[in-house]
């Protein structure tokens, strides 16, 4: 079936997840759990998890104000070395994903989109190189940000200038813990303790969650703890950036459009002497070479009414 279909199956190699979280400390290709996941759909069908099942009831917040990202100047890309990558569309009016107040939260790693997209987001923020604020201030190029608490604390204003940029930042837990293997009381205070500390510091209470190796993502503790902490839902991926390449839970190593794209704030230390730049420029040009456009993925989801 078409993959937007709800009968797409999700797998996740165990053995993807342990070679993903080696390389990177935090991307683990997915919940080992996904696999047997599913979200309830309106009418009874079910989704794999995954997907983004959409929500009925949820009314939808008006366009926002501000355009669809541009994608810099031809002179701004080759000052960074790299092609213009296609312009992302403008935002749709009618949101694919519709998030509701309360209830289960939906877990995907997909937006179901025509459009010609990738949706870029990047974990924990350990690496904090002032040449990568200048570059996507230069590239216009919009990314989420999922921060773990004891990782940005020392120097929370290094992402204040990435929001302003029109990034959002989003939940990644308190100390990056594997959430699995903790108790539920544990789970909630990874979460919530995490939400209150970025929403004091950066005005906007995070509205998604990300799980370290997306590990227990599919799990009712978790999606608990998710619920009485304040995100509105649990995301994934589809592929990795690891340092040069690009890691692909497809078999056919190919972008589809809604596709979710992981990477790190990492530096020299973590890819082996490449800089957080050459990193980023390295999976532009991935998603360039496939004809792709990056666009925001709070573009294409609705935030619960009120």
């Amino acid at each position: 079936m078409n993959r937007h279909g709800w009968s797409r199956t999700t797998v996740y190699a165990v053995g993807a997840m342990a070679l993903l979280a080696t390389a990177t400390g935090c991307s683990g290709g997915g919940d080992s759990g996904a696999a047997s996941a599913a979200l309830v759909a309106p009418g009874g069908t079910t989704a794999p998890a995954g997907s983004a099942a959409p929500q009925q009831g949820a009314a939808t917040p008006p366009p926002s104000a501000s355009p669809a990202p541009a994608e810099g100047d031809a002179a701004a890309w080759a000052k960074w070395h790299l092609t213009p990558l296609p312009p992302a569309p403008p935002a749709p009016a009618d949101k694919p994903v519709k998030l509701q107040r309360t209830g289960q939260v939906p877990v995907f790693s997909e937006v179901r989109t025509a459009d010609k997209v990738v949706f870029v987001t990047i974990d924990d923020g350990a690496e904090k190189d002032p040449k990568f604020v200048e570059m996507l201030t230069d590239l216009k190029v919009p990314v989420s940000m999922f921060l773990t608490r004891d990782i940005v604390k020392d120097d929370y204003g290094y992402f204040k200038r990435l929001q302003a940029l029109g990034n959002h930042v989003h939940n990644h837990t308190v100390d990056h813990a594997q959430l699995s293997k903790v108790t539920p009381e544990k789970q909630k205070s990874e979460v919530c303790d995490a939400q209150a500390a970025l929403t004091q510091q950066y005005g906007t209470p995070p509205l998604l969650f990300r799980p370290p190796y997306g590990d227990g993502a599919n799990t009712p503790a978790l999606n608990t703890a998710v619920q009485q902490c304040g995100p509105r839902a649990i995301v994934l991926w589809r592929e990795s950036m690891q340092i040069h390449d690009m890691q692909y839970q497809a078999a056919d190593k190919k972008l589809r459009p809604g596709d979710i794209v992981l990477a790190h704030f990492r530096g020299p230390k973590d890819l082996k002497g490449e800089t957080m730049t050459q990193m980023f420029g390295e999976l532009l040009a991935r998603i360039q070479e496939q004809g792709f456009a990056v666009a925001r993925l709070e573009d294409y989801i609705a935030a619960p009414a009120g």
